[in-house]
């Protein structure tokens, strides 16, 4: 009995020793990927910013100026490129609202993002665009791959419609959670304006055509959580101008916008806890779930060796039966 049971025990070590790698191996790499209908928004906030009036042409200080971003995952449009990629794909369309102190809107900059959902990399299909403008992304943006490395990262910027480096700059801890921070500056660059303009009767063309420019620089800055490869908090510094040409007068050039902007607070504690729900779901396959079938593995196979050593060993000696007393011959 002894010795059946071992082996049932061994059969079991065996199965969840080679479990324990298949986890963290095959099955998380392709278990592990953005569900391609996720939506997300988020509210930045620049205060006591810079910004112009496009009315006046004279920049003024504002309290406040709002940047809303919105990230809704296009099923369709992903079914649609999964059908020839051959892989998983995730479509993003994304916007990114800004609006004064007064609510009137400023800006706004659409995007359509497609990438591979589970490596991150970008995926070039018909609809990669900014502002309408196709373009070809090399590297990131918005979300870091699963288990972000303590590297620089190639991250696109959609203002220049190019990709520059993001620099880790070293390991912090954000409300309790261990993050990686990294940092990108995209210095002074000449970039198209919004197609979409804040005044009514006032297009990029027209604005083109009197000689002026729009120019823009920033700081930009991620607080990274690695195992998700999630930012759960971030930061630039931005600045745009406007140069040149018969709009300004007789001005070389005047600032349209400049602020530091921060995630609000309330948004900040649910990007929080939305990354911590999401890391423990990565580490159960990565990590949680490999060591523990890793460990019960070496227990079992323990047992069972300890009962097969126990069915081997001899058994106690058999009591002696006593003798019938023989008849005694008269």
């Amino acid at each position: 009995m002894r010795r059946k049971a071992s082996l049932i025990l061994l059969a079991f070590a065996v199965f969840f020793a080679a479990l324990s790698p298949l986890l963290r191996w095959y099955a998380f790499p392709r278990l592990a990927k953005i569900p391609a209908n996720q939506y997300q928004d988020m509210v930045l906030e620049a205060k006591d910013a810079t910004l112009l009036d496009y009315g006046t042409m004279q920049a003024k200080k504002v309290p406040k100026v709002t940047i809303v971003q919105t990230l809704k995952g296009n099923v369709e449009a992903s079914d649609r490129i999964e059908r020839t990629a051959g892989r998983d794909v995730v479509v993003w369309d994304s916007l990114s609202y800004v609006q004064g102190p007064d609510g009137k809107m400023v800006s706004k900059l659409p995007e359509r993002y497609i990438f591979d959902a589970h490596s991150q990399d970008p995926v070039h299909a018909t609809g990669e665009s900014v502002d309408g403008d196709p373009v070809t992304r090399e590297g990131i943006e918005f979300k870091w791959p699963f288990h972000t490395e303590k590297r620089d990262y190639e991250y696109f910027d959609a203002q220049t419609r190019t990709s520059a480096p993001i620099h880790y700059k070293g390991t912090q801890t954000f409300r309790g959670v261990k993050v990686y921070y990294f940092e990108q500056t995209i210095p002074w660059t000449k970039v198209k304006f919004p197609k979409v303009m804040p005044v009514q009767g006032i297009t990029a063309e027209s604005v083109a055509k009197t000689g002026t420019t729009r120019w823009y620089t920033t700081v930009r800055k991620f607080w990274v959580e690695p195992v998700t490869g999630a930012p759960v908090y971030g930061e630039e510094i931005h600045k745009e101008e406007l140069r040149g040409g018969t709009l300004l007068g007789d001005r070389d050039k005047v600032t349209a916008f400049a602020g530091h902007v921060k995630m609000r607070e309330d948004y900040i504690k649910h990007t929080v806890a939305l990354v911590e729900s999401n890391r423990t779901l990565i580490l159960l396959l990565t990590s949680y779930l490999p060591w523990g079938f890793l460990i019960l593995g070496a227990a079992l196979l323990s047992l069972s060796l300890y009962l097969e050593a126990r069915s081997r060993r001899p058994g106690d000696p058999a009591p002696t039966e006593a003798a019938e007393p023989e008849p005694v011959n008269a």
